[in-house]
C-alpha cells in the first residue's frame, strides 16, 4: 500500500501549490508563546471521520507538542451526538457546517466556525451510464444523502433549475437515505444516481463509477467565485474567547497537518486503518479528494460568498432549515484568516 500511495499522480491541488510547497498558514502566536499558554481542548470525533486523519497526523508529527497544546479526543456516536455534546459542554470543538452555526446564533446560542474542508460531495453515476449532464436526471431515480432539506440537494436543485430549467424535485424521483445505503442501492442498480458525501463518492469512484457533477461545479453555477469551506470546526464563542491561545494553536496544528497531507504521499500510509478503504484504489481516491478539499484561502471574499450562499439556502429551505435568520448572523465566522 505504501508504494501505491507514494506513486500516486499529482492532484490538481498539488499542481496548484507546487509539490512540496507550503500552504499559507495563518499568522498566529509565536511557537514559544503557544508552548507556554496554549492549554487544552476536547475534540469530538467520529470513529471513522476524516478528522481522525488530521488528528493522527498532528500527533505523529508532534505538532500538538510543538504548539504546547493538549488535544483530548472524545469519540461520538454520530453528528447529532456531537451537537448535543457541544451544547451540553462535554466537548469543546466538533465539526459541522456554518449553516448549523448560523442557525444556532440566530436562536441566541453563540457558536463560531473555523474552516476544515471545502469538500461537500458529488452526484455519482455508474461508469457506463448514458447520462452526461444534470439535465439527464429527468425521469431518473436519484438517491439523496440526508433529507429533503440537505444543503447539497437544495443547491443542486437551484443549479439544475437555472442551468437546465429542470425541477429535480418533480422531474426526477428523489430517494432519501443514509450514504452507506445509497452506495449499496447504486451498486445494485436500484437507483440511477446518488448525491452523496465526498468520501462515499470517492469510494464509489474507486469502483469504476464517475461524477456527473461535483458540488464545486454546482456552487460555481450559483455564482460563487471562490472556494467556500462548508464544513469546519465549531465551538462556543465564549469558550473560544476565554481560550483564544488554544483555538489559535489548534488552528495552526490543523493547517500544518493539512500542509503535510497535501504534499507528502508517505504520510498517508499510516492512515490506511482509519480510512475505511477496502482497496488501494479507494485509498488513493480518498487521499486525492481530501487534498482537493483543503482550504487554501479564507478571508473576506470567501466569507462574502458564504453569506450569499446562506441567503440562497434560507430562501430555498426556509425556517425549517435556517430558523429565523434570513442572512448569516454576524460573528458566525471566527476572526482568523489565511491565504
Amino acid at each position: 500500500m505504501a508504494d501505491s500511495v507514494t506513486n500516486g499522480a499529482l492532484t490538481r491541488r498539488q499542481m496548484l501549490l507546487g509539490t512540496g510547497a507550503a500552504l499559507a498558514l495563518p499568522a498566529l502566536l509565536s511557537p514559544p508563546a503557544r508552548a507556554a499558554q496554549a492549554g487544552s481542548l476536547r475534540l469530538g470525533v467520529l470513529p471513522f471521520g476524516t478528522v481522525q486523519w488530521e488528528l493522527d497526523t498532528i500527533r505523529r508529527f508532534g505538532l500538538d507538542k510543538e504548539a504546547g497544546l493538549t488535544i483530548v479526543p472524545v469519540e461520538l456516536a454520530g453528528p447529532q451526538a456531537g451537537q448535543v455534546a457541544l451544547q451540553g459542554g462535554s466537548v469543546d470543538v466538533i465539526t459541522n457546517d456554518w449553516l448549523w452555526v448560523a442557525r444556532q446564533r440566530a436562536t441566541g446560542t453563540n457558536l463560531a466556525f473555523l474552516p476544515y474542508t471545502a469538500s461537500l460531495g458529488a452526484v455519482i453515476v455508474p461508469g457506463n451510464s448514458p447520462m452526461k449532464s444534470l439535465a439527464d436526471l429527468k425521469g431518473r431515480r436519484i438517491g439523496v444523502a440526508g433529507s429533503a432539506l440537505d444543503k447539497s440537494w437544495l443547491m443542486l436543485q437551484a443549479h439544475a433549475k437555472q442551468a437546465h430549467g429542470l425541477d429535480l424535485a418533480t422531474a426526477a424521483e428523489p430517494v432519501y437515505a443514509a450514504p452507506p445505503l445509497l452506495s449499496q442501492q447504486l451498486e445494485a442498480g436500484r437507483i440511477d444516481a446518488a448525491l452523496t458525501y465526498w468520501h462515499f463518492a470517492a469510494k464509489l469512484e474507486a469502483k469504476g463509477m464517475r461524477q456527473l457533477a461535483g458540488m464545486d461545479e454546482v456552487t460555481r453555477g450559483l455564482g460563487v467565485t471562490t472556494e467556500v469551506p462548508m464544513v469546519g470546526y465549531c465551538f462556543k464563542e465564549d469558550w473560544a474567547k476565554a481560550n483564544s491561545a488554544a483555538v489559535a494553536a489548534f488552528a495552526d496544528c490543523s493547517r500544518k497537518a493539512k500542509e503535510i497531507l497535501a504534499r507528502d504521499d508517505a504520510a498517508w500510509a499510516p492512515l490506511r486503518p482509519l480510512m475505511g478503504a477496502d482497496s488501494d484504489a479507494a485509498a488513493l481516491r480518498l487521499r486525492d479528494r481530501f487534498r482537493e478539499g483543503i482550504p487554501t484561502k479564507w478571508g473576506e471574499p470567501e466569507r462574502k460568498d458564504a453569506a450569499a450562499l446562506f441567503t440562497l439556502l434560507a430562501k430555498l429551505g426556509g425556517p425549517e432549515l435556517v430558523g429565523s435568520a434570513t442572512t448569516i448572523p454576524e460573528g458566525t465566522f471566527w476572526p482568523l484568516a489565511w491565504g
